[in-house]
């Protein structure tokens, strides 16, 4: 066994001498560096899909579409996971810790906005990030006005889903 191991190691034509991570561009000078992950067609098409770098979207957009998201999902493990999950009043604890959370990553966009945040640089994965989204303090800002509108929207459309599962099971059978 050892012997066929060394034996390959010098042969171009074994698949195990193929190396499968390079430097982005082939330039190693970039400090990047392309993978079968980061490089590969569905993950570039799932990454540049996403709000943060669809292009022809203003920050206002791209804040309700992730504050959303967010606000959806945070409410569950709230709701659920808490300590107040076998009580009648879980649902609207969820709720208000969702809301609670959203409020403090508001805040820390905020933050984040003043501390005059460098522009998006081009990646493997993301080879044209968007340069109107997020090159100002006010775009920044802006879209953390609407990530906090859209996660709070987001945790009451969860809560209201929630609260009304037996109603809306009722209408669909």
């Amino acid at each position: 066994m050892a012997q066929a191991v060394d034996a390959s190691k010098n042969l171009p034509s074994d698949p195990r001498n193929r190396e499968v991570v390079f430097p982005a561009g082939r330039d190693p000078q970039i400090g990047n560096l392309e993978t079968p992950v980061n490089s590969s067609p569905i993950v570039k098409w799932f990454i540049n899909n996403l709000p943060a770098y669809r292009p022809g979207l203003s920050a206002g957009r791209r804040g309700l579409e992730v504050g959303a998201a967010h606000g959806y999902w945070l409410f569950g493990p709230f709701a659920k996971l808490g300590p107040l999950r076998d009580t009648a009043n879980a649902n609207l604890a969820g709720l208000l810790a969702a809301i609670g959370l959203v409020v403090l990553l508001t805040g820390a966009l905020s933050l984040y906005a003043n501390s005059n945040p460098p522009k998006a640089l081009a990646s493997v994965t993301v080879p044209n990030p968007p340069a109107d989204a997020f090159n100002s303090k006010e775009s920044w800002n802006n879209f953390a006005s609407t990530f906090l509108i859209g996660g709070i929207g987001g945790a009451v459309v969860a809560y209201f889903l929630t609260s009304n599962l037996g109603l809306i099971q009722g209408l669909f059978g």
